[in-house]
């Protein structure tokens, strides 16, 4: 019986200063785990510097580096999908181009594979080289999503994971377009387990994780793991309106009893703008959710391939 193949795929997006170091050390990553055959799928995503240059160049000096380039950037899940649909190992690792996934973290998603887990995650003990608005945004979101998902995204827990050949396929049919994909390997199941590690800060070049885009991605992987926004809408008119009632009650009563102490125009109009911010505020949430349905209902791909390099045959499907 011939070696187990793992995948190794890596979104980059202007990553020409990472791409070099990013092969040497997974290089020797995969020269001390000898007992496996190795890829690695360099997902060329959209970049405007020379990353898509230096990737080839690492497939003509090391063939165990793939090359894959989408047409423009489809985001890190885009890319991500688009390794996984090109991945043909007994099991995959994702990772980010950036090395704040170190290879080195691999044998040890290695052993705890060999010991029967199907899916085996980072769990992030220290974010490293990063300022303290990036690290509360990051403890916001996973607070806010393990408690509306009912736990089921982990906190701490990172896209930095090797899977199983069943799991990764399981997620490659499903074909739905606000992908989050750490989100989707929590949903399929399967036995999982966690390796604790820090984050490193980048080796090189800067980071387009900027806040706006982290809250962008935040709330489309909320929104699409979770329908509890939605009941709290529900929830909060319900409340809203017995409480309204009792207020009506409680005004009769005042008003049978003693009259009308004073006009009251100001606490009206401040009530009546207060309900209408609290009104627009749940708009938006379901307009979040009619955004989704939109994406959905067009089903456009999720990553669009210009070419790839290093792979059996001719594979530029989408």
């Amino acid at each position: 019986m011939g070696k187990k193949l793992i995948s190794v795929v890596i979104p980059a997006y202007n990553e020409q200063d990472n791409i070099d170091e990013l092969g040497r050390r997974l290089g020797q990553v995969f020269d001390e785990e000898s007992g496996y055959d190795w890829e690695a799928i360099i997902v060329e995503n959209g970049s405007v510097d020379d990353t898509f240059a230096k990737a080839m160049a690492l497939n003509a000096r090391d063939p165990r580096f793939k090359v894959l380039q989408l047409s423009r950037n489809f985001r890190m899940d885009g890319g991500l999908t688009a390794g996984l649909n090109y991945a043909t190992g007994d099991a995959a690792v994702v990772m980010a181009g950036d090395l704040q996934d170190e290879p080195e973290v691999i044998p040890s998603f290695l052993r705890k594979w060999e010991d029967g887990y199907e899916i085996v995650y980072q769990v992030v003990t220290e974010r490293q080289g990063t300022g303290p608005i990036r690290r509360m945004n990051s403890q916001l979101f996973y607070f806010v999503a393990n408690k509306l998902t009912g736990g089921r995204i982990p906190r701490n827990v990172s896209d930095f994971r090797l899977v199983d050949r069943r799991a990764y396929e399981t997620v490659n049919t499903m074909q739905e377009r606000n992908r989050f994909v750490r989100g989707l390997f929590a949903w399929v199941g399967f036995r999982n387990t966690g390796v604790e590690a820090p984050r490193a800060p980048r080796e090189a070049g800067v980071s387009g994780a900027h806040t706006l885009k982290v809250l962008d991605l935040a709330m489309k992987g909320i929104f699409a793991h979770s329908y509890v926004p939605l009941k709290f809408i529900f929830a909060f008119g319900l409340i809203m309106s017995a409480l309204s009632f009792l207020a009506l009650v409680a005004m009769i009563i005042v008003f049978v009893a003693f009259g009308v102490p004073f006009a009251g125009f100001g606490t009206i109009i401040s009530v009546i703008v207060l309900m209408f911010g609290i009104l627009f505020t749940m708009l938006g949430l379901v307009a979040e959710y009619v955004g989704l349905i939109y994406e959905e209902v067009k089903q456009r791909p999720n990553f669009v391939v210009r070419e790839g390099h290093g792979f059996d045959g001719d594979r530029t499907a989408d």
